[in-house]
């Protein structure tokens, strides 16, 4: 019981509204427009002399995550010492226009007695003077940096733009003799263990409603597929028989993919959620692994030997029309779908370093995405298809790492033991 309370408040859903009297405006983020600088000053506390640990966290956390969206510009909080000090009830626009500001944000937060926080926000478009829209927030005290992953995602919908700062990234943590699935926010903090076996736990997937995970585990002794249900804690035994992992679900939800050795060889198959039903969508006595759904659910891109090296195929959900994406090198594995469908990140061995690449299926161009010694694997997309997760022993032990899709601003989120097999949810919730 201790484990599903810790789960509901990891993933609880905060209350927040729209603050009236004032008409809200829509902005929208053109493809190719330059990210948009953004001002945000001190919030405003009350009572003004207390809280200000708790008004901290929500100030930090929002300013990492705009700064990290790759939509919003952050300007320099040293620019705003030239301007006079703001006053939320007599805005002067063209001071912080002057420090290159085109999107303002006042806060005001509160903590009440029982310790819960309440956190407004507005949102000014500086150029055109005007208020464009505005929320209120809601939670207990501890759950500060969520209310601001909150907040930062309504600025993300009102651009036109993917939630992405509630999301999730399940992953594989390594303490002492223990291999568990954990789970944590997208920025590394507040991880939660969510299976407590004393066996070897592998390649977490999440299903599309973010209510449920895939793993593979050894606690039978054999690598078996189990499903782990967040909200009611229960686990259930989806395959077994020979060998079974990298599973992966449809984005509709129905259906799963996962590879299998049940008739001898390693071959992919698909599972019906709703019957139970199975179908094996491979027949090569090449090894066939590492299936992923197209975003639209019609394809899967997997890793086959059956061109005598593994390299990146793609073929039709019911298995048909197979065709090999990667034509160069001789290791290519791990494909992960981009959520627009239009590009492929994978793991590429070249002179014995394991780095991940990115494969335009539209240009059929190929780019490196890590340049760093050690071994770079397990990629993970981001919902709204702007960065990256995967895991690198750069470092000496495995931990997690983000990159932007363009090879920029990686940074490691994990430190603690030995953490890999990221997993971002599809949609933040």
């Amino acid at each position: 019981m201790k484990l599903r309370r810790t789960i509901l408040l990891l993933l609880v859903i905060l209350s927040f509204a729209p603050l009236r009297g004032q008409e809200e405006i829509t902005i929208r983020i053109r493809e190719g427009m330059p990210m948009v600088p953004v001002a945000m000053p001190a919030f405003l506390l009350n009572p003004a002399a207390q809280n200000s640990e708790t008004a901290a966290a929500v100030y930090d956390t929002l300013w990492k995550d705009l700064e990290f969206s790759r939509i919003f510009k952050m300007v320099p909080r040293e620019h705003y010492a030239y301007i006079p000090a703001f006053n939320p009830n007599a805005i002067r626009f063209k001071d912080w226009a002057s420090i290159q500001a085109n999107i303002l944000i006042s806060g005001e937060l509160e903590v009440t007695a029982d310790d819960r926080v309440i956190f407004s926000f507005k949102v000014y478009e500086v150029t055109g003077e005007r208020f464009i829209f505005g929320r209120n927030f809601g939670g207990k005290k501890d759950l500060a940096r969520l209310i601001a992953h909150r907040a930062a995602d309504e600025m993300l919908k009102h651009f036109g733009e993917r939630p992405l700062f509630t999301s999730k990234i399940a992953y594989i943590s390594e303490t002492g003799d223990d291999r568990d699935v954990y789970i944590m926010d997208y920025d590394g903090q507040r991880p939660t263990r969510i299976t407590f076996s004393s066996a070897l736990d592998m390649l977490p997937s999440w299903s599309a409603d973010n209510e449920k995970i895939l793993y593979t585990s050894y606690r039978n002794l054999s690598p078996e597929l189990f499903m782990f249900h967040i909200y009611s804690g229960k686990t259930e035994l989806l395959s077994s028989g020979g060998s079974n992992y990298a599973a992966d679900w449809s984005p509709a939800g129905d259906r799963i993919v996962f590879t299998s050795t049940k008739h001898g060889n390693a071959e992919i198959y698909l599972k019906d959620m709703k019957t139970g039903q199975e179908k094996r969508l491979t027949f090569n006595p090449a090894i066939d692994t590492s299936p992923c759904w197209s975003p639209n659910g019609r394809e899967i891109a997997f890793t086959s030997q059956r061109g005598g090296t593994p390299q990146i195929y793609i073929m039709d959900a019911e298995g048909s029309n197979v065709r090999r994406v990667t034509m160069e090198g001789s290791y290519h594995d791990s494909p992960a779908w981009s959520p627009d469908g239009m590009r492929l990140a994978f793991v590429s061995r070249i002179e014995n370093r394991f780095d991940i690449y990115i494969f335009n299926l539209k240009s059929n161009e190929i780019s490196k995405l890590t340049e760093n010694a050690g071994r770079n694997e397990n990629p993970s997309w981001s919902p709204d298809g702007r960065h990256l997760a995967f895991s690198s022993n750069r470092s000496g032990r495995y931990q997690i790492y983000l990159v932007d899709y363009d090879g920029r601003n990686v940074r490691q989120i994990t430190s603690r033991g030995e953490n890999k097999m990221p997993k971002w949810q599809r949609s933040a919730k």
